[in-house]
């Protein structure tokens, strides 16, 4: 465990940072945002709900005034689920940076057709008075696709205007002439609604491109994360190769865990990151884009959250009069100031605010921060030492696994000074951020915990990484239950 106080500011190590994103002391309030809205967007599914709604109202509307088109109005449900699933399923409502309705009219005619004529021979085989031949549903399926192209053509129009009216902050990852390149761009076509506040990039050198105005420069993950928050980032485009795993993957994971929606620009430095690379149908002004999505099992982390979330409020609400015991103690002991809130990385190397007891007041904010332990320090109260000699000082934590901040098990979060520290001594430590930290882990129920090797807890915590399964979280819950009273403080 390590020293508290009130969070202290942290100073970006990247002299390079300069306007318009200026790195202040963290937000009071670390609640995770939510997803990024689709670009030109008013609101974050507007764009999806505009297309679905003309979607479906240009296939009523084909029904409706086709003459000679049978009319069994319970078929409706059928033809409109399988439009949307085919729909979703073809990609076309995926946010995209420069959508055309006139490419898409050529599978919106195909797939309406094909629904039209097979619903139309069901309906005859069903009963001969349903029965329309062929004539009808080709002209459905052609005024369906007018239609919808016609819809999609002023949505998509409305949501370049709304785009150019209200950009929103972006960060380009990577240097060189391709990241200067999109850069200027960027700023020249306000229509994609993407206002470039900064760069991403450790190996940043001074811009030579005299149309790709200068940015501030972010090269760790805490700059990044303070940068994402203070500037309201809701975008992030990829100017460099993308090589699996390494710090590729997680800058990837970092960002969508900020809630920021990822491109990678497919471009003459990008396309040589291996073969195969897929080039998407997207386009930034002649650079062919694609969407990037986080790698991970989704329902693995789902089932963990989900875990999380019930056990965290069934130990809140079954150690409430503990909570407020302690509370009550530390008041009475040490005055003012129950909780204390203290910067800690989580993952991906996002910074949040962890929650506990107050056991200890440094002498100053300077001490909190780069002091290992406290332990044995003579100025903790009886009720200070026994809250850490119980673990109870860690009660408030389950507060931060309800916000999304750490979860019930993973490795154990640490301030940036020494994760700063550790990362370049210990191999292998900042691989301990691919998931979310933990109120405990398998290193701590090994008795690593306190002044202890952190070369042995990463080797631990990279274990638990690479052999999670449900069943081990359970485990070493089970082990942490019946060792709280074994550890003599940390």
């Amino acid at each position: 465990m390590t020293t508290e106080s009130a969070p202290v500011p942290h100073a970006s190590s990247n002299a390079a940072v300069l306007s318009p994103i200026r790195l202040h002391e963290p937000r009071r309030s670390t609640r995770r945002r939510p997803a990024a809205p689709s670009p030109g967007t008013p609101r974050g599914h507007g764009q999806f709900a505009g297309r679905v709604t003309g979607d479906v109202l240009a296939l009523t509307a084909a029904l409706v005034l086709v003459p000679d088109l049978s009319r069994p109005w319970p078929v409706i449900l059928p033809l409109v689920a399988g439009q949307l699933l085919a729909l979703a399923c073809r990609g076309l409502y995926r946010p995209r940076l420069s959508p055309s309705a006139l490419a898409e009219f050529p599978f919106l005619f195909g797939l309406a057709l094909v629904q039209w004529l097979v619903t139309t021979e069901a309906l005859a085989a069903y009963h001969p008075r349903y029965g329309s031949g062929w004539a009808a549903p080709v002209c459905a399926a052609a005024l369906q696709a007018v239609l919808v192209c016609g819809g999609r053509a002023a949505t998509y129009g409305l949501n370049r205007r709304w785009a150019a009216r209200h950009p929103q902050s972006t960060l380009v990852v990577g240097g060189g002439p391709l990241a200067q390149r999109v850069t200027a761009a960027l700023h020249e076509h306000a229509e994609y609604g993407m206002r470039p506040v900064g760069q991403v990039d450790d190996h940043a050198a001074e811009p030579t491109a005299a149309d790709a105005p200068a940015l501030p420069v972010l090269a760790t993950p805490q700059d990044i994360s303070r940068a994402v928050v203070q500037a309201d980032v809701r975008h992030a485009v990829f100017a460099r190769p993308l090589a699996p795993g390494g710090q590729g993957e997680e800058l990837v994971g970092l960002l969508a865990g900020h809630g920021c929606r990822l491109w990678a620009v497919d471009g003459p430095a990008t396309t040589s990151a291996g073969p195969g690379t897929a080039v998407g149908s997207d386009h930034l002004w002649g650079f062919s884009v694609r969407a990037l999505t986080p790698r991970g099992d989704s329902a693995a982390q789902t089932a963990k959250r989900a875990m999380d979330v019930v056990l965290a409020v069934l130990v809140l609400t079954l150690a409430a009069p503990v909570l407020g015991a302690c509370a009550l103690a530390v008041r009475l002991a040490d005055g003012p100031g129950v909780l204390f809130r203290q910067e800690r990385i989580g993952r991906h190397g996002r910074p949040f605010l962890l929650l506990k007891f107050r056991t200890l007041r440094p002498v100053d904010e300077h001490e909190s921060d780069t002091r290992w332990s406290v332990a044995l320090d003579q100025r903790m109260s009886p009720v200070g030492r026994l809250l850490r000699r119980t673990s109870l000082d860690e009660l408030p934590q389950l507060w931060n696994v309800l916000r999304g901040d750490m979860s019930m098990v993973g490795p154990r979060p640490e301030r940036p000074y020494f994760v700063t520290k550790f990362r370049q001594t210990y191999p292998g430590y900042q691989a301990r951020h691919r998931v979310p930290v933990g109120m405990t882990g398998l290193a701590q129920v090994n008795g690593l915990r306190g002044n202890t090797s952190i070369e042995d807890r990463a080797r631990f915590d990279n274990h638990y990484i690479e052999t999670w399964s449900l069943w081990q979280d359970l485990c070493i819950l089970l082990r942490t239950a019946t060792s709280l009273f074994r550890h003599g403080g940390s």
